[in-house]
Parts: structure tokens; sequence; C-alpha cells
């Protein structure tokens, strides 16, 4: 670990985002929407913005693909 004298700067230090890791959050967040009963190809076609979209609301998407 690089030792820091004076000011730290966050925006060096800060852990950088991996393609792994978010391919393995939006698999995760495909399995949190079909669970709320959309179905799988439905999913398949949404990007990552509509899945968290659903997300945010899922009382919501939850009784929209009940009916």
């Amino acid at each position: 670990m690089k030792r820091v004298f004076g000011k730290k700067n966050k925006n060096t230090s800060r852990p950088r985002k991996s393609g792994a890791r978010k391919k393995r959050r939006i698999l995760e967040h495909k399995n949190r929407v079909m669970a709320l009963g959309v179905p799988e190809a439905k999913v398949a076609q949404m990007n990552t913005k509509q899945l968290r979209d659903h997300l945010k609301s899922p009382q919501k998407t939850a009784a929209q693909y009940a009916a």
C-alpha cells in the first residue's frame, strides 16, 4: 500500500471497476428482476438502466407483471 503524506487524493486511490464484477452485478440484477415475476425473455432484452429502474420500485414491478 502506498504511504500518503499530507492530503490524500481520493481520485487516484479509489478502487477501479472490473469487468468481472460488473457482469456479476448485472447477473444478480437479472435474477432479482425475474424473482419479481418478469418473464425471462423480457429480461434478456432489457439493458442495465431498465433493470435498475425495475428494481427501484419492486412492488410496482411485481404488480405490473402479476396481471
